[in-house]
């Protein structure tokens, strides 16, 4: 149990990084002929016992890096995570809030480490955009919000990732 702030306690539970999308072949399959609606919430987790069966199990997984994950594997162009802003800001809430219109690898992760992001919310948001970019260094991510994503893949607004 955790208390979550000032209103009340709630169970909590791991939250381990996916390592694979069980279903990925079906994914690919149907990419190219349909909209294909996966990875909701992170996806349902389940541990791989040597004998090849699968068990759900007591976790969450974040939604954010198994976004990462499905765009990696699918060879996506551009992982875009939609998010409440615009923009990612450093000073969040605070007078001298700055929103980001872009962030290479290296300036995200020296945010990260000054603890701009915070953990749960835009922290793994940040976090999976570093890790498509880093595994694809010639494509981008964007964060934005739901309303702004098609202004953001036009280039006019949102935080674009870069490598460099």
């Amino acid at each position: 149990m955790k208390e979550d702030a000032g209103r009340g306690y709630r169970r909590v539970v791991a939250s381990p990084l996916p390592q694979k999308i069980v279903e990925i072949d079906a994914v690919k399959e149907l990419w190219p002929k349909a909209i294909v609606i996966t990875c909701g919430g992170g996806g349902i987790p389940v541990i791989e016992h040597p004998t090849g069966c699968l068990c759900g199990t007591a976790a969450v997984i974040d939604k954010d890096f198994a976004a990462e994950l499905l765009a990696e594997q699918v060879e996506a162009d551009i992982l875009m995570i939609l998010t409440e802003v615009e923009k990612v800001a450093v000073n969040y809430n605070k007078p001298d809030q700055k929103n980001l219109d872009h962030l290479s690898i290296y300036e995200a992760n020296k945010y990260c480490e000054e603890g701009q992001f915070a953990p749960g919310s835009m922290l793994p948001k940040v976090q999976a955009a570093m890790k498509f970019v880093r595994s694809n260094p010639s494509k981008k991510a964007i964060i934005t919000s739901l309303d702004k994503a098609i202004e953001a893949l036009d280039g006019k607004t949102g935080t674009v990732f870069t490598f460099n």
